[in-house]
């Protein structure tokens, strides 16, 4: 079976792509799966809606926008603390993760709020 142009480009992609993550440190593979589990967290959260219903509407938002804005501030901090990025090399990855976490205090606090 011959294979074609683009099936042999899929997996010189996905090779490279492997290879190319592989070398990738520990910790941003860490903040990685961190993201990964929050989109996940929010997909669940919207299938539920979608079999059962949105009753408490506020709740559902509540739930999908912190999932949401969670990945997007650990979206930030794999930025901010990636060695090869060369816009943040001057700040230290401590300070980067104080960011973090004071803006993910801000956020939980203003979805608690809007939870009523």
């Amino acid at each position: 079976m011959v294979k074609s142009a683009t099936t042999k480009d899929a997996h010189a992609l996905i090779h490279s792509l492997r290879s190319a993550y592989a070398a990738t440190p520990t910790n941003l593979k860490i903040i990685d799966l961190y993201i990964v589990f929050a989109v996940v967290t929010a997909l669940i959260q919207i299938a539920y809606v979608a079999v059962v219903g949105s009753f408490p509407f506020n709740s559902f938002l509540s739930g999908v926008l912190s999932c949401v804005g969670t990945a997007v501030l650990a979206v930030s901090l794999r930025i901010q603390v990636n060695k090869e990025n060369k816009e943040f090399k001057d700040l230290p990855p401590e300070r980067a993760f104080a960011d973090f976490v004071l803006c993910n205090l801000v956020l939980h606090l203003v979805i608690m709020n809007f939870l009523g």
